[in-house]
């Protein structure tokens, strides 16, 4: 293909020599090759217009053999090799040495890779379907962009192990591709091969050949850059780590882009998008402009060459293209080679976490094809400018760079928020809105020109900013459009037509100019009329002239007509450049590059030149004189305390510090209030139906703490352990608890986790009832993904270390690990692709919070919000501050040494203001010329501090340096600093170091020993919370705070060594979070400070810390008060201060200075709370609480009008620091008499930052949040759109997180990003949580108590209260003659049974309250009424027992199992079961109509009913034979009636069946039908008619019975057809209450037949077990009823020495419904129906038998059954409660009718309220009520006497009894007038007559004759209280005569 450059034909020689010296490069010895084949590099589809030419190829082989063309892979004709000799293998897929070399056979064989060597896959046309697995040095291969290839080829065999294959073409034939063309390696080598989790090889992500992944087919009809780059739809198919991130996805990194080919062509990289590129002269616009313009016109020249600058006077030579747009500056010394560099720019401050950011070869790119001629940078470029120029891509093509690129940093920055804003308008178009067009380029361009002309001299542009600007100019100009898309009402306002018209191409070079003529040269407009390479090459001479010096930003225009524009913006200022490309770096570039300053002397320059910056002399010469003069000890002024005040001393004479107090280990309020949260969200998981958690099943609770590798934050971590208490809670240690037993709880996450984690994992898989909380403590750090390990990272095992522990595939499938994520910036676990699901959040109470009332706490939380606030508010001193002395200096000296990172300027600019402060401090008074304000505050009352403490307590000072070289540095000088001046003894140095622990001097471990009365000699401090009190500087390093935590002493956090570039909120607040304290409630910040600056209190009059009124240099009252005014808190003003004015030299020369403002002192204004309030709920150690805070004598008191001015140099150094006899001269001195810790519970530390950090804190949005708010929240995140809105002030946390989810979405190299399923619920984890809260509150206390309660939970789950009360009336158990005495009896014998006496006694002790039924024994008469009750009692709660759920036992809907999940109906692998319903009606006579239930019936349940046919007409529910014996099933069907227990009742019986087969019927209500449905879908429902819906439990029993029965004769029809007898047809059912939870057996051991020496034990049987038992028994079909005992705890052996009896049955009976057709429950009753109808039975002749050996135990539930009938008036209005005296009367009375059940007041009333028919009866035992044909509760202190008016019914003799009263309740035929004048009654006996209606009343008093024995009277006539439609019963109450 023919090229040319600037008309010059190509030539051959070229080529030749080229191919030479890459062949002699590769065939010498040396490892990296010569410079020149540095720059040799393939670039991705950017190739030189100007070099190239033709068309470009439609077909894709011919399309890269065209590429391949170009390269000089293959050797050329002279190098061709022979045929393959004799002898060697020619079988594809073998090597020719005869070595298989396909992966699927050598993917699990060992293979030797050399170092620098990488495996990949060969395609091989004969083998599709095959890789050939081919070793490759990596420096031939491309980095992730598709660049950086050397030319030509280096491989090795792995089959033969052949080596030096120095031709593809040579190597191509040795592994038999048997090619028809010519070799290519980007055609050939397709796949990287990495290895698996089980170390297997496999195929891993293709090799990013010239971006071929990228390519696209699409072209568009219109012209210009946005044709070529299409805004991205929101879809794209979810694909696996580590492809690219879909479009849509992340339109703010990921420019608009299309997808090459159909997926199937890219496996890996299938959603992958990317631009349609074009190379050079083949793109559409160059075509339209190689039209418009004849070849042969000469083109203006675009490299201006200035003689002594430009290196490279000609045009580069083919293929040597200089500098790419996406090549880097900077490699990350962190990442081995083939992971690739870090994409520039990827967000102003923004870097992605290690290794480089990015993932290898398929990282994400910033695709700009480049066009146009190169441009060269100026050699000299940054020692002219004094910084490196950053270029913004902008619009449409940019140019090559070539020469010194070093001195210039590109970024794609811009461009993608170009692009992104260009799709803005999709989110309406795609939810229906009108079709409006996205912001034009041109507009786009002059509102960035806009912007930047706003922006002032010391500000940095954000690219959020410009976001937001896009976003709201097409928001004003779409209005109409957005507000019919947001409003579906008509619109209220006529459309509004656009004020600003579309700006033209033509237009917007001149708008841009006249734009920027307003802002001073701060910014310059270039336009071009060809290519943005003439702007480029403009500016740069514009530069090395010197005449852009006042100019921060360059804005380069190319307008062509018809054509799009084109654009680029150069950041030109020094202070804007300096700071955008040090944000360019990734936290490893930023260590790299600061260490090789550091290690290559670049630094001693600046080192020397700020030494030289004191006028007096070199300063270090200065301090060795100090030393030599001063070899004594220190002068007074620093040592003696106060000689006016007398210190407090203990019983010892020693002085006693009242301020200096450890407070014990509490919980807080808020701390409880969270961990109870934590429990309901765990518990959440757990009722959930997905069935994720079955808390039931487990016995205790295990735990492990991952924490970073800090040493520091783990022994603080152990410490919050050991003195929670925890692990003797929970079981998991003894009370000789060791530090070593709890290292085993907490895991540092380093090199040795690994091992650990396995263990862990290994104990949960050995340990399944055992459930683990994994919690992860400061979860935002390392979220790496593993697959960055796996591919590139091998050599450092911390990468990604906690995606692979946490994240593994063990974790996430244990049902028995919850894993609890807490963190104070949770930000980047709230994404699209986030494993958390929003409901598993739980976020710390906010503090004005409605909730925190409920919560007293007697401290306040201090956080960032707090600290703004009060800055702002200007009631105190600003706790926020910046020093503008500093910030000068730094500047200037920036200016001076372009070419050092700016942390290492400023690291040595501080240690010079330190070091001169500690000499001013020391006696050395010039020296305050030469430091800030800020500084000479922090040095004065560090030293003077120990002075007003009786003991020597002084104030930390934390002094942050993230860089560890840096921080090892300060410590040095410090160091040195400290020991010239003889300091050594007077203040500790600490370098607080993540890997290291606390070093600390002896002499400072003595004094920490005495102050906590430590008598161990060997004790040391692990954490910073041990250093309370201690005078010291801690210089904490490390790139973040991993967690640590600061003691109350903490009073300055010196923040201004932070890395002020990175721009991310994660990042800006876990710094400040540093500060963040509690304060004493009591005392709030600004009341303390109004009171002080006031003078009000004696304290303060007679105090000397008159910190308030130095206040009065920064202006009046109103000044101080005035935000405005107090916008810049800043101490000292650089112009007028000594540092400029004396030390500024040539340096600081010209620099523009702020404007004055005072010292804000403030240094007792620091308020540590207690330790609780810095490391909230625990301490490292409890000592013995201080006595009470002792007076303490003070200075006399200042005079008030004295005013500290600190901007006059003079009176600076006029200071003098050796006076002790004035110390009120000095205004920065604690000049109060109490230790520094007194105000420590009152005010938070002083804070200095930088000033770009204290803007952005400090500064608002629109929203009234921080601008730092707005900020890309983490640098592992990405923004999803442009498109979204601000964070609102007002948003919750909860709404917070909603946010980030929606508009966030994780980088490549984050853990989540493999998880696409965005917003799916199936995408969330189970039982993963997350825990956030602001830094330093508590969580650590909080979760340490959840862990606690949780286990108490789990315990209280296992455990159940059961109803444990003796039986009733023993005492009156009747004695007979017949007891049954087969001790040893498994069955009840029937001849024996029928001997004994039935037993009228209830003795279920529910019933103990109810009226005792008197026999023919009990005939002698009793005053005092049987048992003596207290009135109270009737109302005493009753009691129980907690006991721990055994084997076998019932649950409810809460319990859930892997056993029991089918048999539930939840089990996750099936659909909820489905069921239908089905009618069944039968006709009773009692009920005068045909009565119709409805069955639910599963389809799993389906077997056990007969249709008509499949789906058809129920027709019978099957019942087995008496004959049949299976152990497999229970052959009763159980039915179960329940009301108001959908989730309580305790319906599971799967385990209490031990999994045999049964039918279980629950018998609902209709209006409750559908809860119970939803609740127990896989149970077969009973639905009552709606006439029951009020109805009680009788009518639930009455229709279990009669359905059972009716189902019985259509059982008996349907199998006589099949020839069995209907007497052989099973006739029991089982009726049980929905509360029967366990069973128990016991076991008796008799020593003889008939002895009553035996002993028994009592145990848990399964339900199973007593049922087949009950049935297997011998003439069990002779037997109505059969029972079982009540358990308690208190059971008697006599109790259960008779196996049976006979007598009432309760709870859980087997009913023969054969036997008792004709004895039904009566269907009105609410209470007492089983004891009614057990006396019916009995009655009828029939055996009732109770087996004593088995008890039913029941479990005590609150809500539900009897308890949800509520009695109510029935007008709304009375609200009074009603008691039961209301519950009846008198007929056509104006009495309040009640909303219930006649037949309930009936009930309740008698049963409080008897006494009032029965006067005679009350106590009196021998003269009971007699009660025909039922049984009514009348309460306990009314006997009664059952008779049964049937014929031949049994019944006690009552020819000895004389009765009290008669009860005839709704009494039928039977009851006559005859059969009632059997019975003798008292004098002045009383009757009771119930009837339904009056008429039904009087008929009946006619028919039985009783006017002839009874008296009655109008007034003695009832009705309950219900109204007529309610049906109310009538009673007429009369006296026997």
């Amino acid at each position: 293909m023919g090229n040319s450059y600037a008309g010059q034909l190509k030539t051959t020689r070229f080529e030749e020599v080229l191919h030479s010296s890459i062949e002699a490069s590769l065939r010498s010895s040396q490892l990296v090759p010569r410079p020149i084949f540095s720059q040799l590099y393939l670039e991705a589809e950017q190739q030189l217009s100007s070099l190239e030419g033709g068309s470009r190829m439609d077909n894709e082989d011919e399309e890269e053999e065209a590429e391949g063309g170009l390269e000089s892979n293959s050797a050329p004709n002279p190098c061709q090799l022979h045929p393959v000799p004799d002898g060697c293998c020619t079988m594809d897929g073998f090597c020719q040495a005869g070595k298989d070399l396909r992966l699927t056979s050598i993917s699990s064989d060992p293979i030797d890779v050399p170092a620098g060597f990488l495996l990949v896959g060969a395609k091989s046309p004969s083998l599709p379907d095959h890789l050939l697995v081919c070793a490759v040095d990596k420096r031939f291969l491309p980095d992730d962009n598709g660049h950086n290839a050397l030319l030509g080829f280096s491989g090795n065999c792995v089959g033969c192990g052949k080596k030096g294959f120095c031709y593809f073409t040579e190597f191509s034939h040795h592994i038999n591709l048997k090619l028809a063309s010519q070799p290519k390696k980007q055609k050939h080598l397709k796949y990287y091969l990495v290895r698996n989790a089980q170390g297997a090889l496999t195929k891993g992500p293709l090799i990013c050949w010239k971006g071929s992944e990228f390519r696209s087919r699409q072209t568009s009809a219109r012209t210009g850059s946005t044709s070529l780059f299409p805004p991205l739809d929101g879809s794209g198919a979810p694909t696996t780590f580590p492809s690219e991130p879909a479009p849509g996805t992340n339109p703010s990194i990921l420019v608009g882009a299309q997808q090459a080919g159909p997926p199937s062509d890219h496996p890996s990289l299938s959603a992958a998008p990317g631009p349609p590129l074009f190379n050079g002269r083949d793109s559409p616009e160059h075509r339209q402009l190689t039209k418009k313009n004849p070849p042969a016109a000469p083109r203006p020249p675009a490299l201006v060459c200035i003689p002594g600058v430009l290196s490279n006077s000609g045009p580069p030579k083919k293929r040597h293209k200089g500098w790419s747009p996406e090549s880097p500056s900077a490699v990350d010394a962190g990442c081995p080679s083939g992971a690739g560099v870090r994409a520039k720019g990827e967000s102003v401050g923004v870097s992605c976490l290690p290794p480089a950011g990015l993932l290898g070869p398929t990282s994400v790119t910033f695709p700009v094809a480049a066009s146009g001629e190169p441009v060269s940078v100026p050699d000299n470029l940054l020692k002219i400018c004094k910084a490196r120029p950053v270029i913004f891509k902008g619009h449409g093509n940019f140019p090559y760079l070539c020469g010194n690129l070093s001195d210039v940093v590109v970024s794609p920055l811009l461009y993608t928020c170009y692009q992104n804003s260009q799709s803005v308008s999709r989110a309406y178009e795609q939810c229906g809105a009108t079709s409006v067009q996205p912001i034009s380029e041109e507009m786009q361009l002059l509102l960035t020109v806009y912007y930047l002309v706003q922006l002032a001299a010391d500000q940095v542009p954000l690219m959020e900013d410009l976001e937001q600007i896009f976003l709201r100019s097409w928001r004003e100009s779409h209005l109409t459009e957005i507000r019919q898309y947001q409003q579906a009402q008509p619109q209220l306002f006529p459309p509004v037509p656009s004020a600003v018209a579309p700006v033209t191409s033509a237009q917007l070079p001149w708008l841009a100019g006249l734009a920027a003529s307003s802002c001073n040269d701060s910014v310059y407009v270039i336009e071009c009329a060809y290519s943005l390479a003439e702007g480029l090459s403009e500016m740069f001479r514009l530069l090395v002239e010197g005449k852009l010096a006042k100019t921060n930003y360059v804005v380069i225009i190319c307008a062509c007509r018809n054509a799009a524009i084109h654009s680029c913006i150069a950041v030109t200022g020094k202070y804007q450049a300096r700071i955008l490309s040090e944000s360019l770096l990734s936290p490893a570039e930023y260590q790299k590059e600061v260490s090789t300053e550091l290690v290559t002397g670049r630094v001693d320059s600046l080192g020397a030149f700020v030494s030289t910056l004191c006028p007096e002399g070199d300063i270090d010469i200065l301090l060795d004189k100090f030393h030599q003069e001063n070899q004594g000890p220190m002068s007074s002024s620093t040592t003696a305390s106060s000689g006016s005040q007398a210190a407090p001393v203990d019983v010892s004479g020693a002085p006693v510090c009242t301020s200096y107090h450890l407070e014990p280990c509490s919980v807080r309020p808020f701390q409880l209030a969270v961990a109870q949260k934590l429990l309901s969200h765990v518990c959440s998981i757990a009722d959930s139906s997905t069935q994720n958690l079955d808390l039931g099943s487990f016995e205790k609770v295990d735990f492990l703490i991952c924490i970073p590798p800090s040493e520091v934050t783990y022994q603080q971590t152990l410490c919050h352990v050991w003195h929670s208490g925890v692990l003797l809670e929970l079981g998991l240690e003894k009370e000789q608890l060791t530090k070593q037993r709890v290292e085993q709880y907490v895991l540092k996450l380093d090199a040795g986790a690994q091992s650990r984690f396995k263990a862990f994992l290994q104990n949960s898989l050995q340990n399944p009832h055992t459930l683990y909380v994994l919690i992860h403590d400061h979860a935002h750090w390392d979220l790496v993904s593993s697959a960055v390990h796996n591919l590139y990272s091998q050599d450092d095992p911390g990468v990604g270390l906690v995606d692979r522990l946490l994240n593994c595939r063990e974790v996430k499938e244990a049902a028995n690990i919850v894993t609890l994520h807490v963190t104070s910036f949770p930000y980047a676990l709230q994404t699209q692709h986030t494993l958390i699901s929003p409901y598993n959040e739980i976020h710390w109470p906010a503090s004005c919070s409605s909730g925190a009332a409920l919560y007293h706490e007697n401290k306040k939380y201090f956080g960032l919000s707090q600290f703004i606030e009060s800055t702002l508010s200007g009631h105190s001193l600003p706790l926020l501050r910046y020093d503008s002395s500093f910030e000068a200096m730094v500047t200037a000296l920036g200016k001076k040494f372009p070419r050092l990172h700016s942390a290492v300027i400023r690291t040595f600019v501080l240690m010079q203001h330190y070091a001169a402060a500690l000499m001013a401090v020391r006696g050395l008074p010039q020296m305050k010329n030469h430091t800030s304000v800020e500084t000479l505050e922090i040095a004065q009352n560090l030293l003077h501090a120990p002075a007003h403490c009786p003991r020597g307590h002084g104030l930390m000072v934390l002094l942050r340096v993230p860089c560890a070289p840096l921080a090892a540095v300060a410590y040095q000088r410090l160091a040195h600093v400290r020991a010239r001046l003889a300091l050594e003894e007077h203040f500790e140095i600490i370098l607080g170091n993540p890997s290291t622990g606390v070093t600390v001097g002896k002499h400072f471990v003595r004094q920490l020993q005495m102050w906590q009365n430590i008598e161990d000699a060997t004790w040391r401090p692990q954490t910073y919370l041990e250093l309370e009190g201690l005078s010291c500087i801690l210089i904490l390093s490390g790139t973040d705070p991993l967690g640590e935590s600061l003691p109350r002493s903490l009073r300055y956090c010196d923040l201004r060594l932070i890395n002020s570039s990175c721009l991310v909120r994660t990042a800006l607040e876990q710094e400040l979070g540093l500060a963040a304290y509690f304060v004493s409630s009591e005392a709030p910040l600004e009341k303390v400070a109004r009171s002080e600056a006031l003078e009000s209190d004696a304290e303060k009059l007679s105090s000397t810390d008159n910190e308030e009124e130095e206040l009065g240099t920064e202006g009046s009252t109103s000044d101080r008060r005035s935000p405005v005014k107090r916008e810049r808190p800043c101490s000292q003003d650089s112009a007028s201060s000594p540092l400029s004015s004396k030390a500024s030299g040539s340096a600081l020369a010209g620099e523009a200075m702020a404007p004055p403002v005072g010292p804000p002192q403030g240094e007792q204004a620091r308020s540590p709370s207690s330790q609780e309030g810095r490391v909230p709920g625990e301490k490292p150690r409890n000592r013995p609480g201080q006595g009470p805070v002792a007076a303490a004598s003070r200075h006399s008191p200042r005079h008030s009008s004295l005013q500290v001015a600190v901007t006059s140099s003079s009176q600076l150094s006029s200071w003098s620091s050796s006076s002790s006899t004035a110390p009120t001269a000095d205004p920065f001195i604690l000049q109060t008499s109490q230790c520094s810790l007194t105000k420590a519970c009152r005010q938070p530390p002083i804070v200095f930052l930088p000033k770009l950090v204290y803007d952005m804190v400090m500064s608002t949005d629109s929203s009234g949040l921080p601008k730092a708010a707005s900020l890309l929240p983490s640098p592992s995140v990405m923004w999803a759109s442009s498109f979204r809105p601000l964070l609102s002030k007002t948003m919750t946390s909860t709404e917070q997180s909603l946010y980030y989810r929606q508009w966030t979405v994780p980088r490549p190299s984050h853990m989540d990003y493999g998880n696409r399923a965005e917003g799916r619920g199936d995408s969330f984890h189970p039982r993963r949580l997350l825990l956030s809260g602001p830094p330093k509150i508590g969580k650590t206390g909080a979760y340490l108590q959840f862990l606690g309660i949780l286990s108490r939970m789990l315990i209280r789950l296992t455990e159940v209260d059961v109803y444990d009360e003796e039986e009733a009336h023993i005492s009156l158990r009747e004695e007979s003659d017949w007891h049954y005495l087969q001790f040893s009896d498994a069955w009840p014998d029937l001849e024996l049974f029928r001997k004994l006496p039935f037993d009228y006694i209830i003795h279920d002790p529910k019933y103990e309250d109810a009226s005792l039924i008197c026999t023919h024994t009990a005939s002698v008469p009793n005053e005092d009424g049987g048992i003596a009750r207290k009135p109270e009692d009737l109302y005493v709660r009753r009691q129980t027992a907690r006991i721990r759920l055994p084997k076998y036992a019932a649950y409810n809907t809460y319990h859930h199992c892997e056993q029991c999940h089918q048999y539930m109906g939840f089990h996750p692998r099936y659909q909820l079961y489905e069921s239908t319903l089905h009618a069944f009606a039968f006709s009773y006579s009692m009920l005068g109509e045909e009565i119709q239930l409805h069955f639910i019936i599963p389809k799993s349940k389906e077997h056990h009913f007969v249709f008509s046919q499949p789906g058809g007409q129920l027709e019978s529910m099957r019942l087995p034979l008496v004959t049949d014996k299976s152990q497999e099933y229970i052959k009763s069907p159980t039915f179960t009636p329940t009301t108001g227990r959908h989730e309580h009742g305790l319906f599971n019986l799967y385990h209490a069946m031990d999994g045999a087969s049964h039918l279980h019927v629950l018998v609902v209500k209709e209006y409750e039908m559908a809860i119970y449905k939803k609740y127990w879908p896989n149970h077969i429902m009973l639905v009552l008619p709606s006439i029951f819906n009020s109805a009680g439990v009788g009518a639930a029993h009455f229709l279990i019975k009669e359905l059972s029965y009716h189902n019985l004769e259509l059982e008996r029809s349907r199998q006589e057809e099949l020839g069995i007898k209907p007497q052989d047809i099973w006739p029991f059912i089982v009726i049980s209450d929905d509360s029967c939870v366990m069973w128990n057996a016991v076991d008796v051991d008799c020593a003889g037949e008939r002895s009553r020496e035996f002993s028994w034990s009592e145990r848990n049987v399964s339900l199973k077990h007593i049922m087949q038992h009950i049935e297997a028994a011998p003439n069990i079909t002779h037997y109505a009823l059969i029972g079982m005992r009540k358990w308690s705890s208190r059971t008697k052996a006599s109790q259960v020495r008779e196996p049976f009896s006979r007598c009432h049955v309760h709870d859980f009976v087997v009913l023969n419904v054969d036997l008792t057709q004709h004895v039904q429950y009566n269907p009105n009753r609410f209470t007492c129906d089983d004891v009614d109808f057990n006396l019916r039975v009995h009655s009828a002749g029939l055996l009732l038998c109770r087996f004593n050996r088995f008890s039913v135990m029941k479990k005590q539930i609150a809500v539900g059954g009897h308890r949800s009938f509520h009695i109510t008036s029935k007008v709304p209005e009375n609200t009074a409660a009603v008691v039961p005296a209301q519950y009846i009367c008198a007929p056509d009375s104006k009495h309040t009718f009640l909303a219930a059940p006649a037949q309930l007041l009936l009930e309740k009333f008698l049963q409080h309220h008897s006494h009032r028919f029965f006067p005679l009866s009350l106590k009196d035992l021998g003269h009971p009520v007699l009660s025909v044909d039922c049984y009514l509760n009348l309460g306990p202190q009314v006997s009664v006497c059952y008779v049964s008016s049937r014929p031949h019914s049994l019944n006690v003799s009552c020819r000895d009894l004389v009765f009290s009263g008669l009860l005839l309740y709704l009494c039928d035929s039977f009851v006559g007038a005859d059969f009632l004048k059997k019975f003798h009654f008292l004098k002045g006996a009383t009757l009771c007559v119930i009837c339904q209606d009056r008429n039904s009343l009087r008929q009946t008093v006619v028919r039985l004759e009783l006017e002839e024995e009874w008296q009655f009277r109008l007034q003695d006539e009832f009705q309950t209280a219900n109204a007529t439609e309610d049906r109310p019963l009538f009673f007429l109450t009369g006296r026997h005569i």
